[in-house]
């Protein structure tokens, strides 16, 4: 064994992986059927997980993955190889969930604000009953707690959740986040701020029981 064999086969990967790519894309910009296939059997799964992170509907979430693959064979001619495919495609499915979003016919969006931290007059936190602490082992029991962090995103209104996901889930700067929603930086960085205190709360009974535990 020579000692490179790890980082020798690293390279090799990624060596492989690059030309799966440049060859993926020459059937793309050639419109060959095959092509799209190898598009859909690669990198489906992974937007189908933003979608339906983003929408929280697996109908709507496949239609939108649809669309996205579609509206990226249509556009690969533009694709300039800057990023990798996958990174590419990301975007453009994030902004397919974003458009079908803004299509929704939507209620008015309930405030963030019975979601907030409390405090008294004399600014100290008002804290929650104990009877509202949740057991971490029913909690474990009934959902596993990756489960309990999304339903908790799920409970933030639209505008603070949808933040919330572009950031720390999909890890969009704040400048690309303001781009993607329309919106200023300013008003990004404000709803992240009041989504990550909203949620740190509703994670409260979970984190409390674990520090006792």
């Amino acid at each position: 064994m020579d000692g490179t064999g790890t980082p020798g086969n690293q390279g090799t990967d990624a060596g492989a992986a690059d030309v799966a790519e440049h060859t993926l894309l020459d059937g793309l910009r050639a419109g060959h059927e095959p092509a799209f296939a190898d598009l859909v059997t690669h990198y489906g799964g992974p937007m189908l997980a933003v979608a339906r992170r983003i929408l929280g509907n697996e109908e709507d979430a496949r239609d939108c993955v649809q669309d996205a693959l579609i509206s990226a064979a249509g556009k690969i001619e533009k694709f300039e190889g800057r990023s990798k495919l996958s990174t590419w495609l990301h975007r453009i499915v994030v902004n397919s969930a974003l458009s079908q979003l803004r299509a929704r016919a939507r209620r008015p969006e309930q405030s963030i604000e019975p979601l907030m931290p409390e405090f008294s007059m004399m600014g100290c936190r008002i804290e929650r009953p104990e009877d509202d602490y949740l057991s971490l082992d029913d909690v474990i029991d009934k959902t596993k707690v990756g489960s309990v962090v999304r339903d908790a995103i799920e409970q933030l209104p639209e505008s603070y959740r949808i933040v919330l996901l572009l950031r720390d889930i999909e890890e969009f700067s704040v400048r690309e986040t303001a781009e993607l929603l329309e919106t200023s930086e300013g008003a990004v960085k404000t709803r992240l701020h009041r989504a990550r205190s909203a949620l740190k709360l509703l994670l409260e009974p979970v984190l409390a029981r674990r520090e006792d535990t």
